[in-house]
Parts: C-alpha cells; structure tokens; sequence
C-alpha cells in the first residue's frame, strides 16, 4: 500500500498473512523515487498475537527506525477501518502505541511519554537537554527516536538542506539526529519545517511535530495542547499525562504489487 500523512510518505507491506523479509537493499530500492516506488519511511506490519499489529520501519537509506507517527497513523486508520472499531493497540520499538478514531476522518496515536535524560535520547554525554550546548540554542528530546528542536525567528528562511543535512550528523548525537526549526505564528500555533535523519527533508514528520511541541512547552512558548503548521499541512498535538497524542489525517493512496524481478535485480 501507498500512504501518506500530510505529505509524509510510506510503503507500506502487509506481512499478516505473508511474512515478508525486508533488507537494507531492498528498502533502498524501493524507496528509489526514480527506479522505485518512493518513500519518506517503509513500514513492515506483521501479526502480533496481542494486539493489532507489529510494526517495523525503513528510512529510505535502508535504516531502520524505533519511531514513525505519521505511517503509524495511516496504518491505524487502515486496521480501524478493516476492523470497523474505534481503538486499536500497535506495537513498535517504541513500546505499545493506542491509537484512535477521532472523527472527521482523522486519526490519533499516543506517541508515548517524551524522553529528556541525555542517556535515553541519546545523547553522547550529560549535557542540558532543554538547552544544549550547539549554536541556535536547540531543545533534545527522545521520542523513541532523536530530535534536535531549534526555534527561530522564522523557520521558512532557514537553508533547510543545508543545515539539517551538517546537523543530522552532529558529535552529539551518537546515532544522528531529526531536525526540526520552528517559529511561532500564533497562541500555542508553530511553523515547523524538518529534516528527517536518515531521509532528509520531509514534508512532514509524526514524531518531529511531537518532539517540538513537547520542547515548546517546556521553554513556555506555548501550553501543552499545540497546533503545527507543515509544508504539508497541520497537525495537532496534545501533550497529555499518559503520553504525547498525535491528530490528524491520513490517505490511503493505492494498492500495488512489487514484481519478482525488480526485488531480485542488482
């Protein structure tokens, strides 16, 4: 399947009925937008026997990732709608993630509790998570992945690829990092452009719109339930006592087959 949250794009296999063996390899060459199908992440769902679904994810680079909130919304959206109920439970690396109907053709998913210790994101040393020691004064935050949340003046004249690219890769953090520059436009209203590591720059990012509302709140630049304008539209975000909920919509854009010869070409 072919899906996307505001823009944020997976491939997504169902792998239920049929166990499917992804490799590095294979998820680069899918997510080929030129020689592939095209994605942000590849989600894997497999069957779990207590709960919906496990799920795994693939960067386009071929890297795995812990976390990725938008493909978990749009795969929650699919299970809701084939199961025709109105909750659903998800596991990933991440943990175990509810997720939920909530009308108006959009979707929740509880992202879990943030992280701030320098080891759990993680960080290199014990540095100040809310104030890291990198030029801009950044924010870090684990959200079963790791984020570097920059807040600037105005996020649409930051050279995106420029710096997300040099920071991805920054000392700090041992297993590279997502990027995100945010402005306010608005009451508790950001403007939030990211780099995702591993991918690059993304229309949209799940757990980066997490990241940087949670690092919002606790600089008191906004309360804890925050609105995030992307480039590829909003989504809404509600920090509350048992973890971070994520709102907002899904399209499921086709169904396809990924033919023998392809997978077993060079």
């Amino acid at each position: 399947m072919k899906m996307h949250g505001l823009g944020n794009d997976f491939v997504v296999i169902d792998a239920r009925a049929r166990p499917a063996s992804i490799t590095p390899d294979i998820a680069r060459a899918i997510g080929d937008r030129r020689r592939g199908i095209g994605f942000d992440q590849l989600a894997l769902v497999n069957s779990d026997p207590d709960v919906a679904a496990a799920l795994v994810f693939y960067n386009s680079d071929g890297t795995t990732a812990a976390a990725c909130g938008n493909a978990t919304r749009c795969i929650a959206r699919h299970l809701l709608d084939e199961a025709g109920s109105g909750a659903l439970t998800l596991r990933t690396e991440r943990g175990l993630l509810d997720c939920a109907d909530a009308g108006e053709g959009l979707t929740s998913v509880n992202m879990g509790q943030p992280m701030f210790g320098w080891k759990e994101i993680p960080l290199v040393k014990d540095v100040d998570t809310l104030h890291l020691p990198v030029e801009g004064d950044p924010v870090a935050t684990g959200m079963g992945n790791p984020h570097c949340s920059f807040f600037v003046e105005n996020a649409d004249a930051i050279d995106l690829e420029t710096r997300g690219a040099a920071l991805e890769h920054h000392p700090l953090y041992p297993e590279r990092t997502n990027v995100q520059f945010a402005s306010m436009i608005g009451p508790d209203h950001l403007r939030m452009r990211v780099w995702e590591r591993g991918v690059g720059v993304t229309l949209a990012s799940g757990s980066s719109s997490c990241a940087v509302a949670v690092a919002a709140a606790r600089r008191g630049l906004t309360g804890r339930q925050v609105c995030l304008t992307l480039d590829g539209g909003d989504i809404s975000i509600d920090w509350r006592d048992d973890g971070v909920w994520m709102t907002g919509p899904t399209t499921h854009v086709c169904d396809g087959v990924v033919r023998p010869e392809f997978l077993s070409a060079d």
